[in-house]
C-alpha cells in the first residue's frame, strides 16, 4: 500500500454556527460545498485551504465533549504553517481570538504558538 497525502480531516463541532465563522472567517478557510443531513440532524462543510480540500466541519445533536487536557489518547492537534507568525497572531488577536505564549521549537529553532477552536480543540500555529 502507498499512501499519497492526508485526503482531509473530520472535526465534529457543538455549535456549528461558532465552528463555521471561526474556520470560515477567522482562519479564512475556503467553503467549497455545505451539506444539511435531515435524518441526521447534520451540517457537512466542506474546507479548502489554498484550494486543497483539507477539513470537513460536522455537527450532530449533542455530541460528547472531548477531553482536551490533560491530553487525550487520540489526535492532538492540528498544525498550520504560517509565512508569518507575529503577523498572524495580530490578525487574530483583531478578531478577538488569543494565543498561548509563543514557543520556540528546540530541534528547527522555528517560533510556534497555539490557538483553540470554539470546542477547544488545539491549533498549533508553526513558522515557516
Amino acid at each position: 500500500m502507498t499512501l499519497n497525502k492526508v485526503h482531509h480531516i473530520a472535526i465534529i463541532c457543538s455549535d456549528y454556527k461558532k465552528s463555521k465563522k471561526f474556520y470560515v472567517e477567522d482562519l479564512c478557510l475556503e467553503p467549497l460545498q455545505e451539506i444539511y443531513r435531515e435524518e441526521r440532524g447534520s451540517y457537512k462543510l466542506d474546507l479548502a485551504l489554498n484550494g486543497e480540500y483539507i477539513i470537513e466541519l460536522f455537527s450532530f445533536p449533542k455530541p460528547p465533549s472531548r477531553s482536551s487536557r490533560p491530553e487525550a489518547t487520540g489526535l492532538r492537534h492540528l498544525a498550520f504553517e504560517v509565512d508569518d507568525l507575529d503577523t498572524s497572531l495580530l490578525e487574530l488577536s483583531q478578531k478577538g481570538i488569543e494565543a498561548e505564549p509563543v514557543r520556540t521549537d528546540e530541534f528547527t529553532q522555528k517560533k510556534f504558538t497555539f490557538i483553540f477552536d470554539p470546542d477547544n480543540l488545539p491549533i498549533e500555529l508553526y513558522q515557516k
